[in-house]
C-alpha cells in the first residue's frame, strides 16, 4: 500500500489539461479561465453619483440656497454644467454634471419651488469617481470563474471568455447486486447511491458527467460498458477493484490496456482504490462501499478533474481546528473521519461505518488523523477537509 499523498501524485500525474475554448459570458461560471481577461473600458466610465440628491458646487453649507436647473438620470445624462449657486437633480448612477463637486442627499434639503436649501450640510461628496472601480487594461487573472467573476467581466465588457473545456467523465457502477433508484430490487439487491454521487461531485467541479449503464459481474458485460466511455475524458468504476472472485474490474481494464498506476491506499475508508491510465484516458477505480466511494472522490477524483480544468492547486487544501472530542488511535492507516464542524470546533461522528450515508450526510467535514498518531484529546489541534 501507498501513502494517501503518494497516491494523489499519481493520480494527479495523469492529468493533461484539456483544450481551450471560447466561452459566452452567460454560460461561463464554474468554467476555469485559461488566461487573465482584459477590461475594455473604465469602471465606473464616468464620475457617477452614490446618491439621490443634487450635484452642486461644494461643500454646501448649511442654509445655502440653490437653483435647480437640470437633472441628471442614470443613462440621460445633464449636458450642461452646473455653476454656483446652481444644482442639478440627480439621481444614483447618474453622470455627475461638468462643475459638479458634491451630491448632497435629498434627505438633506428642502426644496422650494426651483430652489432648494441645505437643511442639513455633510462633508461626503457622495461622488463615484470615474476608475474607483478599475481602469481600461485591468487584469482579471485565471481562476474558477464564480457569479461575481461573471459580474465583474460583463463589466469589463467581455462577452466570452476564454476556458478550458470541461472534462467529461463517464461513471460505471458495477455489481450484480445494483439496481437504479425507482427500480424494484430483488431479494438480494440494493439501490445504486454511489454513481449518482460521484455525478454530482463531478459536476460540481465543472466536469460533465455520464452514467453509464451498470455492468454486471461478468467480463462480457464490463468490456460492453467500457466500450461505451469511448470519446470520454476520464472514466471512472465503482466497485468491484478488490480482490474477491467476482471483482472484475481490474482483470478487464488491464485486458483492454489499462497501464496501472497503483492499487490500495493506506487508508480507511477507501483502501481498495485503483488509478491508471486506459488506452491514454485516466481511470480511476473507486471502491464499491458509499462511503469509501466518496471520501476517495473528494481526496482524488475531484483534484483530478481541477488539474484537467487547469487549476494550478488542486490538491485539497487542509485546514486546522481544534478536537471537540476525544479520539482514539489511529493504526497503521490514516482514517479520514465523518465529522461536523461549527466554530472552530470539528467533532467525528462515533458511528465510521463505510456504508453508513446517514452519517455522511450530516457530515460537512472530514477529520484527519494521520497514520500511526496516538489518542487526542478533545481541545487539541487537528486538521480536516471541508465537504
Amino acid at each position: 500500500m501507498i501513502s494517501v499523498e503518494e497516491a494523489l501524485a499519481r493520480v494527479l500525474a495523469l492529468a493533461t489539461p484539456m483544450p481551450v475554448e471560447t466561452v459566452p459570458l452567460a454560460a461561463a461560471a464554474g468554467r476555469w479561465m485559461a488566461k487573465a481577461a482584459e477590461a475594455r473600458r473604465t469602471q465606473p466610465p464616468f464620475a457617477s453619483s452614490a446618491m439621490d440628491g443634487y450635484a452642486v458646487q461644494g461643500p454646501a453649507a448649511t442654509g445655502a440656497r440653490f437653483r435647480v436647473i437640470g437633472e441628471s438620470a442614470a443613462g440621460h445624462g445633464f449636458t450642461g454644467s452646473v455653476g454656483p449657486g446652481e444644482a442639478a437633480r440627480i439621481f444614483t448612477g447618474a453622470p455627475v454634471p461638468e462643475g459638479a463637486t458634491q451630491v448632497v442627499l435629498q434627505e438633506d434639503v428642502t426644496r422650494d419651488g426651483n430652489d432648494i436649501v441645505i437643511a442639513t450640510a455633510s462633508a461626503n461628496a457622495n461622488i463615484r469617481q470615474a476608475g474607483d472601480d478599475f481602469a481600461a487594461g485591468f487584469r482579471l487573472q485565471p481562476r474558477r470563474i464564480s457569479a461575481s467573476d461573471v459580474a465583474l467581466l460583463a463589466a469589463m465588457n467581455l462577452a466570452e471568455v476564454p476556458a478550458h473545456r470541461r472534462p467529461v467523465v463517464a461513471i460505471i457502477a458495477t455489481g450484480d447486486e445494483l439496481v437504479m433508484p425507482g427500480d424494484t430490487p430483488g431479494p438480494d439487491q440494493i439501490i445504486a447511491s454511489n454513481s449518482l454521487a460521484i455525478k454530482a461531485l463531478a459536476e460540481g467541479v465543472g466536469a460533465e458527467a455520464r452514467l453509464l449503464p451498470i455492468a454486471r459481474d461478468t467480463e462480457a458485460s464490463l468490456r460492453a460498458v467500457f466500450a461505451l466511455a469511448e470519446g470520454a475524458d476520464l472514466v471512472v468504476t465503482i466497485g468491484g477493484a478488490s480482490v474477491g472472485d467476482h471483482d472484475l474490474v481490474a482483470k478487464v481494464a488491464t485486458d483492454l490496456g489499462m497501464e496501472r498506476a497503483f492499487y490500495k491506499i493506506s487508508m480507511r475508508p477507501g483502501k481498495p482504490l485503483m488509478a491508471g491510465r486506459l488506452n491514454g484516458m485516466p481511470m480511476l477505480g473507486l471502491p464499491g462501499n458509499p462511503v469509501s466511494a466518496i471520501v476517495c472522490a473528494h481526496l482524488f477524483l475531484l483534484p483530478l478533474l481541477r488539474a484537467m480544468q487547469g487549476e494550478p492547486a488542486p490538491a485539497p487544501a487542509p485546514r486546522r481546528a481544534v478536537l471537540g472530542a476525544d479520539v482514539a488511535p489511529t493504526g497503521p492507516r490514516t482514517h479520514y473521519m465523518r465529522a461536523r464542524i461549527e466554530d472552530g470546533v470539528v467533532t467525528a461522528f462515533d458511528r465510521q461505518d463505510s456504508a453508513l450515508l446517514s452519517v455522511l450526510a450530516e457530515a460537512n467535514a472530514l477529520l484527519i488523523r494521520p497514520l500511526g498518531d496516538g489518542a487526542r484529546k478533545a481541545g487539541e489541534a487537528a486538521d480536516y477537509l471541508p465537504i
